[in-house]
C-alpha cells in the first residue's frame, strides 16, 4: 500500500509538471497516443505469448528468457495505456527487454540453468588391512 501511494504521488507530480509546460491539448494527444501504442502491443503480442507460455511449461525456455522476452512488452504495453508520464515513461523502458531484465534481477533471483553439484561429497575411503 505504500508503495502504490509513493507511485501515486510520483504520478501526479511529474505529470502535472509536465503538462504543465507543454499544455493540455498536447498532454491529451499524448495519452490518447501512448494508449493507441498500447493496444497495438498487446495486440501484436497474443499469438507470441502463447507460445512464449508453452516453451516455459515445456523448459525449452528458462523464466529469465521468458521474462526477458514476453512479460515486459506486456507489462510496457499497459503502463502505456495508464493515463499518465511516469507510467509511459516506464512504459516505454519495459519494451526494451534489457532493462526490464535489469530492473527485475534486483528483485528476483533466477535459478540456473546448468545443475551444481554443491550437495556432493568427495569422499576418500582407506581400507585398514594391516591390522
Amino acid at each position: 500500500m505504500v508503495y502504490f501511494l509513493i507511485y501515486l504521488f510520483l504520478e501526479i507530480t511529474v505529470t502535472l509538471n509536465i503538462a504543465s509546460r507543454i499544455g493540455s491539448f498536447a498532454t491529451f494527444i499524448e495519452v490518447i497516443g501512448s494508449a493507441i501504442v498500447g493496444f497495438i502491443i498487446i495486440v501484436n503480442l497474443g499469438s507470441s505469448l502463447n507460445e512464449g507460455f508453452r516453451a516455459l511449461v515445456e523448459r525449452r525456455i528458462s523464466e529469465e528468457e521468458f521474462l526477458q522476452l514476453h512479460l515486459f512488452m506486456l507489462i510496457g504495453a499497459i503502463l502505456l495505456i495508464i493515463p499518465g508520464f511516469l507510467s509511459d515513461i516506464v512504459g516505454i523502458l519495459f519494451q526494451f527487454p534489457y532493462i526490464g531484465l535489469k530492473i527485475t534481477k534486483k528483485f528476483y533471483r533466477f535459478k540456473n540453468k546448468e545443475k551444481r553439484s554443491d550437495d556432493v561429497i568427495d569422499v576418500e575411503v582407506i581400507d585398514n588391512m594391516d591390522k
